[in-house]
């Protein structure tokens, strides 16, 4: 019989220096303990425990500690292990940076919400102490400018070099634009924030019109069947309105309308990809144009209001409308800009239904703060025309199936 080796792989070592002597002498696992402690088989002998062939036993030394294993690990096996982990690793960083993209996408939808929560708010406790909603937009529209001219100053972005093609292109943008704006703060100050709200819930009604006769977008039957509820739910919330005016909700009608017509517009007027820009310097430069069309419009409407002497002359409070009037105005051009910014990281369906949401917080933000008179009936018809919203940004996305010829 032959003994077993005992051998080192990384560096080889034998116990002995003559191997030889160590395999005439024949190994006793028995040896290795005191006499005391050694097991007594009868008539078992020593070469029972003698390997019947020779077997080497191989330890090698790693980084982590000893391995022992029967044969040696070569290298290259190892080669693939090292792959999975640099790979592995390689993953965990597109992860990190989904989980960062949502977070900063998280807190944009954050802002957008709240920005249009205190504009709402702010504006309405203006307009109901200062009934000019012309001098209210055009003040609101010179705060955008400043803040906009400050980006192009500070390089927070970049000033866009506009021909005179494109500034063609964009002035009827800002026309509808500053309409709908408009419309907005007249409806804000006839009828509660709530009601006006539920109102501009039709903007999908008037998109599906305005699409098909401008743009040859024929609505599926799925949108149209989305755009009842729409129509009920308002048409319900109308009729059991404590605040309803006509002025206020034919206001609200056309901010819709404008507000349409803008998404519309752009769509056949910006079609040249040299001729166009991206949102937000799109939305910087139609609040320039809306700044100086809302000059001479609100002087001759409205006259020169906003002045320290005429308020004082009123009985108004004049730090606290200014700074009322800063706020809204800040916040104003803040949640459009937020929205530009949110468009350009997610798909306009999801913009959709975001925007469907936020038209619910700031409902039920301004119905608890101004403690607003809300009847069941009333809620029922607002809760139905939201539904209805949110179902239209949904069947949206099904598109119709082409024709087989």
């Amino acid at each position: 019989m032959q003994s077993a080796a005992v051998a080192f792989s990384s560096p080889p070592l034998s116990l002995s220096a003559n191997p030889g002597k160590l395999a005439a002498r024949r190994f006793d696992a028995r040896s290795l303990l005191p006499h005391s402690e050694r097991p007594h088989f009868g008539n078992v002998t020593s070469s029972a425990f003698s390997s019947s062939s020779s077997t080497p036993i191989s330890c090698s030394m790693r980084r982590r500690g000893w391995i022992s294993s029967s044969n040696p690990v070569p290298e290259s096996d190892l080669v693939p292990a090292r792959a999975t982990a640099e790979s592995a690793d390689a993953a965990e960083v597109p992860e990190s940076k989904s989980m960062v993209d949502t977070l900063v996408l998280g807190t944009l939808f954050g802002l957008w919400y709240l920005f249009n929560i205190y504009f709402n708010i702010y504006n309405k406790q203006v307009l109901k102490v200062f009934p000019y909603p012309v001098t209210v937009s055009l003040v609101q529209f010179a705060v955008g400018t400043v803040i906009v001219f400050l980006m192009w100053t500070l390089n927070i972005y970049k000033r866009p070099a506009i021909s005179g093609s494109q500034l063609a292109a964009i002035l009827p943008l800002a026309v509808v634009h500053t309409l709908g704006n408009l419309f907005t703060n007249m409806s804000l100050g006839k009828v509660a924030v709530s009601f006006t709200h539920t109102i501009k819930a039709m903007e999908p009604f008037f998109s599906v019109v305005l699409s098909a006769m401008f743009l040859g977008e024929f609505p599926t039957v799925w949108v149209i069947f989305s755009l009842l509820p729409i129509v009920g739910g308002v048409g319900l919330a109308s009729m059991t309105e404590a605040s309803f005016n006509w002025a206020g909700f034919w206001s609200a009608m056309a901010s819709n309308l404008t507000n349409q017509s803008r998404n519309v517009l752009s769509k056949k007027f910006m079609v040249k990809k040299e001729e166009s820009l991206d949102n937000i310097t799109l939305f910087s430069v139609i609040t320039i144009m809306s700044f100086i069309m809302m000059i001479p419009t609100a002087i001759f409407m409205e006259g020169i209001k906003f002045t320290p002497s005429y308020l004082h002359a009123a009985g108004l409070n004049v730090k606290q409308i200014c700074i009322r009037s800063l706020v809204a105005a800040l916040c104003f051009h803040a949640y459009q800009q937020v929205s530009y910014m949110i468009l350009q990281r997610v798909s306009p369906v999801t913009h959709s239904v975001g925007n469907c949401v936020k038209r619910v917080v700031v409902i039920v933000s301004s119905v608890i703060f101004f403690r607003t008179a809300v009847s069941p009936v009333n809620a029922f018809g607002t809760g139905i025309a939201l539904a209805g919203v949110f179902l239209y940004s949904r069947v949206k996305r099904i598109k119709p199936k082409p024709k087989v010829a």
